[in-house]
């Protein structure tokens, strides 16, 4: 039966337009990794994705050696072990760190990570739970990316381009990082990992914060 968070969720993104079910050995292999309230999630809901491909509840597995790259030479990887748990259609990757959470951000298309250092450091299961509940408040403008002129572009690429499957996404070409322009005739869909993968060699994400604030974290 869905909790009152999921239940908002659906209110807002509908039901899901695609859905994997999750294998219980999946469950099992992330049980003491990720939050209880997570894989809660993934038993009733499956790996699945919601308005048209514009958030996808994801398998973390698929996602390993991009947050691994997009991680690298930031001290990040330092301060716990993350994985992808959620994206949008645009690529930007919603992180959960085993000891922390659900706590950061990652924006492929503009190469940037978005956290802040209070939220990464070591929660209860309890808070733990709670941040999965808190990121499941997502709203459908916050996965959505907005043109130059300020218009969101999701409903009009997914009418120019067709729906998404799991292992797509929505990227600019030219790439934001080289110079692109956010505009709807910039977007194709592309194979998810590869384009990622190549946002990342294009350039070293931007971080809210120092590696001095994430030295102190490790030190605290």
């Amino acid at each position: 039966m869905r909790d009152e968070d999921f239940e908002v969720f659906i209110d807002e993104f509908g039901e899901a337009t695609h859905r994997t079910d999750v294998p219980a050995e999946a469950i099992q292999k992330w049980k003491g990794k990720l939050p209880d309230q997570l894989l809660t999630y993934w038993r009733e809901e499956g790996w699945s994705g919601y308005a048209n491909g514009l958030f996808w509840i994801v398998n973390p597995d698929d996602y390993e050696d991009i947050v691994d790259e997009w991680l690298e030479d930031t001290s990040l990887e330092q301060i716990d072990a993350f994985h992808v748990i959620g994206r949008t259609a645009f690529g930007d990757l919603y992180v959960c760190g085993e000891r922390s959470g659900v706590n950061m951000t990652i924006s492929c298309p503009i190469n940037a990570i978005f956290s802040l250092p209070k939220d990464l450091k070591p929660k209860s299961k309890e808070d733990q739970d709670w941040s999965v509940r808190s990121f499941i408040g997502l709203s459908i403008s916050e996965c959505d990316l907005k043109d130059e002129s300020g218009r969101q572009l999701f409903q009009r690429a997914l009418k120019k381009l067709g729906p998404l499957e799991p292992d797509e996404v929505y990227g600019f070409e030219p790439a934001i990082a080289v110079g692109g322009k956010m505009r709807l005739e910039n977007l194709g869909k592309l194979k998810l990992d590869v384009h990622l993968t190549i946002l990342r060699q294009l350039a070293s994400p931007t971080l809210p914060f120092s590696n001095v604030e994430i030295e102190k974290l490790l030190n605290s």
